[in-house]
């Protein structure tokens, strides 16, 4: 139950857009930042994933390109069987934010997803458009270049939101192994909540629409399988789950139009209580984060808030990427990282396949800030109410 949030920046106190939102799995989360990098011809990365995923596939290499974008993300180490570190979140040098949210597709394309499907999975994407996209219109048009080049891997159906300073895109990915996808334009002043993410009436009668995108199968495909006869093309309602805006996207996106239409419009303290609010995060959420999209005069000024577990349990804290290092405190530790229960401290194990830990003793040597949220958040729970409202003022406080 992944969320993500986009305010237009004609709705914003200081004039520019925001993006917020987190992921929504219980494995371990850490931030990183990744130095921009060269790469020699013929240099490839494996994507997709393997036979033990929830929706099997095989493992694949596709062309790298010559330089990815130094950018900063927040990554974990499981969700369905897709192989980690896993990408969800983050921002790029050249000001382009990622969200990854589920979008359930309908359960016809999920059953005739192939067992052997191959391409970049949800996370591979988002990686990759990171390390790539100068723009969020590139980053859909990086995206559907890889699924018609190398095929899709899904977990049932997946959806993006790009976003840069100017405008943002919705993208939803179909399962079924089709390349299927649809994506829709926000500008400045659009407020939107994915959760999950959603398009639905798509004007397929008015190809090249500045506001919508689609895969050249996208109306065809759902004719031939009787899912579409004519009239208004409903995306969700023919290949999503059929549900619309969801309860939790109605109602988030009604409190921040409200928060809008006053004189001081959005700021950062309605994000971070959008990312915030009990009625959207508990303790499913691995991490908060929110972007303000500017025109940073130098990519080193560009920045995220970060809290390190759900923004219930943790303070944002102001992330920027010119900064030299992420603190160990913020980065992998073994409380909650997959395959770690199995493996060793002790070098002298070496010499054995998978028996040492991929954390560094000197990072677990260092509080979690991860796990020390996660203990917050339980002790709140046996509290009740009265410790909620106590610590989140605290919270919003030091964020002020």
């Amino acid at each position: 139950m992944s969320y993500a949030i986009y305010i237009g920046k004609n709705h914003s106190r200081t004039g520019h857009a925001w993006l917020g939102g987190y992921g929504d799995e219980p494995s371990s989360h850490w931030l990183e930042i990744v130095p921009r990098a060269s790469h020699p011809a013929g240099a490839t990365i494996e994507v997709g994933v393997g036979p033990d995923a929830d929706m099997p596939g095989v493992r694949t290499s596709i062309p790298q390109v010559p330089q990815t974008a130094r950018h900063m993300r927040v990554s974990y180490s499981y969700y369905k069987g897709v192989p980690a570190p896993i990408t969800n979140g983050g921002v790029n040098e050249h000001g382009v934010a990622v969200r990854d949210v589920w979008s359930s597709s309908r359960a016809e394309l999920v059953a005739m997803t192939p067992k052997d499907q191959t391409g970049p999975n949800y996370s591979d994407l988002a990686r990759i458009v990171l390390e790539r996209a100068r723009t969020a219109r590139e980053a859909v048009d990086i995206c559907a270049a890889l699924i018609a080049d190398h095929g899709e891997s899904t977990y049932g159906g997946n959806s993006h939101l790009f976003a840069d300073a100017g405008e943002a895109w919705v993208m939803i990915q179909f399962a079924g192994g089709q390349g299927l996808w649809v994506a829709e334009r926000l500008g400045p002043d659009s407020i939107r909540a994915s959760r999950p993410g959603y398009v639905l009436e798509v004007p397929v009668e008015t190809p090249g629409h500045p506001d919508f995108l689609w895969s050249p199968n996208l109306v065809g495909f759902a004719q031939e399988m009787g899912w579409y006869s004519g009239g208004p093309f409903d995306a969700n309602a023919i290949y999503g789950d059929g549900k619309g805006r969801w309860e939790g996207v109605r109602w988030i996106e009604a409190e921040m139009t409200a928060r809008a239409a006053r004189p001081e419009r959005i700021g950062l303290e309605d994000m971070t209580w959008a990312v915030r609010t009990e009625r959207l995060t508990g303790d499913t959420a691995g991490y908060g984060q929110v972007v303000p999209l500017l025109d940073a005069p130098d990519p080193a000024f560009r920045m995220m808030w970060h809290s390190p577990t759900g923004a219930l349990a943790a303070p944002f804290s102001p992330v920027f990427l010119g900064q030299g290092v992420v603190p160990p405190e913020f980065g992998p530790h073994r409380y909650l990282t997959v395959g770690e229960a199995h493996r060793f401290m002790d070098m002298r194990k070496a010499d054995e396949a998978d028996t040492i830990s991929i954390v560094p003793q000197y990072a677990e040597a260092l509080p979690s800030v991860f796990q020390e949220s996660k203990r917050l958040l339980y002790l709140m729970q046996c509290l009740g109410e009265p410790a909620l409202r106590r610590v989140t003022a605290v919270f919003a406080a030091r964020e002020s």
